[in-house]
């Protein structure tokens, strides 16, 4: 059954300089011409497109896996924040099945995390040794969506702090066999050396990254590393650090070390080129639902309204390879009362979102 025409007007930002006055909704996609017949219901506003969320986990959430209704409602919660696309960073749920449905967030998927044995969190990942890990790459790369998520660093109980999980020419195999197999591979990492290591091993994209320095951030701007920092989620560190003060005081002042820099370093890394895209982490510690909070986050480190706007929608979009609004496309647009550039906390209030050219209510669903 085909979706009602929509009239869209107001401001409709297709990018960063490129504004309309109005487009049309037909059919479930993007026309620039009016119908030449039928009722039309008239939306007025300011339009982006459906906003990004870069690094989720769609039914994931503490203690690991979840079934399928409470999934739903992760992906209920997104759309109705607007977050029309999702990355899914790693997850030990099947959800191939939410891309079936008309009404929930396009999802490309990751795969389930792979992580070094008894050095993530329980219930979330592979757990595999070394020699193990290019399989599991080339696994998890025909599992997924074009994406591998590995997890780089996490706390090591010898040492008391952040370390590395995987050699670094055992890693370099890994990322070339999931070249090979036409996806592209992200980390999770914290600390100092897992992005040294990443990046020497040719990475697409780092989560997190909040052990950038000058020299790393040097490094991935000039083979343009993408990060998607979190910010949200970040937010927790100083929880985490005191959770573990008692055993691991170096990882503790570690952890609030690269909490207290978050804001400059995300700076310095823009700045320099790197680019930044939005992502909240949520299913995991966080709920779903949050991707305004890290958009008005990410203005904190100096980002212009214009460019952490981008950094969700048009920017995030091309990155991924799928479209934004554009003539023929898929109509998914968040529509606002006000005008995001000037004030980016509006975007935590839609007024209508458009997905598949269909206006959806708020499902008050809990993410």
């Amino acid at each position: 059954m085909s979706a009602p025409a929509l009239h869209v007007r107001g401001k409709v930002l297709v990018g960063p300089e490129e504004v309309l006055e109005e487009i049309w909704v037909l059919d479930g996609v993007v026309s620039l011409t009016p119908p030449v017949s039928g009722e039309v219901e008239t939306i007025d506003g300011y339009a982006v497109p459906g906003l990004v969320d870069a690094h989720c986990h769609v039914g994931l959430e503490a203690h690991g896996a979840v079934d399928d209704e409470r999934a739903e409602q992760h992906a209920l919660a997104d759309r109705d924040a607007g977050a029309l696309l999702l990355r899914d960073a790693g997850s030990p749920a099947d959800t191939r099945w939410v891309q079936e449905r008309e009404d929930l967030p396009r999802l490309i998927r990751a795969g389930r995390h792979i992580a070094r044995t008894k050095r993530y969190l329980r219930n979330f990942a592979w757990e595999i040794e070394p020699e193990d890990l290019v399989e599991y790459v080339r696994q998890e790369a025909r599992n997924g969506d074009g994406w591998v998520k590995l997890v780089g660093d996490w706390i090591e109980r010898e040492s008391g702090d952040l370390g590395i999980c995987w050699p670094v020419d055992i890693l370099t195999d890994a990322i070339a066999a999931a070249h090979e197999e036409g996806a592209r591979v992200t980390a999770h990492c914290f600390g100092e050396q897992s992005l040294v290591d990443f990046a020497a091993a040719g990475t697409d994209c780092i989560e997190h990254a909040t052990g950038l320095t000058d020299d790393t951030i040097d490094t991935f701007a000039r083979q343009q590393i993408a990060i998607v920092p979190t910010l949200v989620n970040i937010d927790n560190f100083p929880m985490f650090a005191e959770a573990g003060r008692g055993k691991f005081p170096t990882y503790a002042d570690h952890m609030m070390d690269l909490y207290e820099r978050r804001y400059e370093t995300v700076a310095k890394a823009h700045e320099a080129g790197v680019p930044v895209y939005v992502g909240t982490d949520a299913g995991g510690q966080l709920p779903h639902g949050l991707v305004a909070r890290e958009v008005e986050a990410l203005t904190r480190t100096g980002m212009s309204n214009v460019e952490a706007i981008g950094a969700a929608t048009w920017s995030a979009r091309d990155w991924l390879g799928r479209p934004g609004i554009a003539e023929g496309e898929s109509a998914d647009i968040v529509v606002y009362r006000d005008d995001p550039r000037e004030d980016v906390r509006t975007m935590a209030d839609p007024y209508r979102v458009i997905l598949r050219g269909h206006a959806h209510e708020r499902s008050g669903a809990q993410g």
